[in-house]
């Protein structure tokens, strides 16, 4: 999968075990699932969940330290406390829909109900893709590892002019891709 390897024994090199420091437990992926179906009060997820009291007291507290949720007074009752979801919890959307999927394609046999629609025309979602930085979808033999210094150097040493642009985090704006390529 390229030119190099992620150093595996290097935690702090990757995301992945920085986000599994943070989600890396059901409970924490439960309460996701909820706040993503709307709920908000400590009793909701206490009920709809069928969480411990104290399990859930020490996840909410986690995903809020991690800023996933974040605490704020009720608006008719300010002595109570909603959690909501921060942007950096949004964030987190395409990994549940990639886990649920996952779950459906190879999880044991069931009808999903309700099913995850799209609003425009409340059909099926697709499944979680790997996107290019144009849009393009990737599969797994799509990708390779290259050291940040040849990010951009094509195989055959031309340069992509997309590299020239791009910093760390940057996120590709398809629509304007799209219409920059259709003229």
């Amino acid at each position: 999968m390229g030119e190099m390897r992620e150093p595996l024994r290097e935690l702090t090199q990757c995301g992945l075990p920085q986000a599994l420091e943070v989600m890396g437990e059901r409970w924490s992926f439960m309460i996701l699932r909820a706040s993503f179906n709307g709920l908000h009060h400590f009793e909701e997820y206490l009920s709809e969940l069928g969480i411990a009291r104290n399990i859930l007291s020490n996840r909410l507290a986690k995903l809020v330290e991690h800023g996933i949720l974040k605490r704020e007074p009720c608006p008719d009752d300010r002595r109570k406390v909603e959690y909501r979801l921060t942007e950096k919890g949004f964030d987190l959307l395409p990994a549940m829909l990639a886990l649920r999927q996952w779950g459906q394609k190879y999880g044991d046999e069931f009808i999903e109900n309700p099913v995850l629609v799209d609003e425009l025309d409340r059909m099926p979602i697709g499944p979680v893709t790997i996107l290019s930085h144009d849009g393009r979808i990737l599969h797994h033999q799509d990708l390779w590892m290259v050291s940040r210094e040849n990010v951009g150097i094509r195989a055959d040493g031309s340069h992509s002019e997309a590299a020239d642009s791009l910093e760390r985090g940057d996120v590709i704006d398809l629509d304007a891709v799209k219409r920059a390529a259709a003229g």
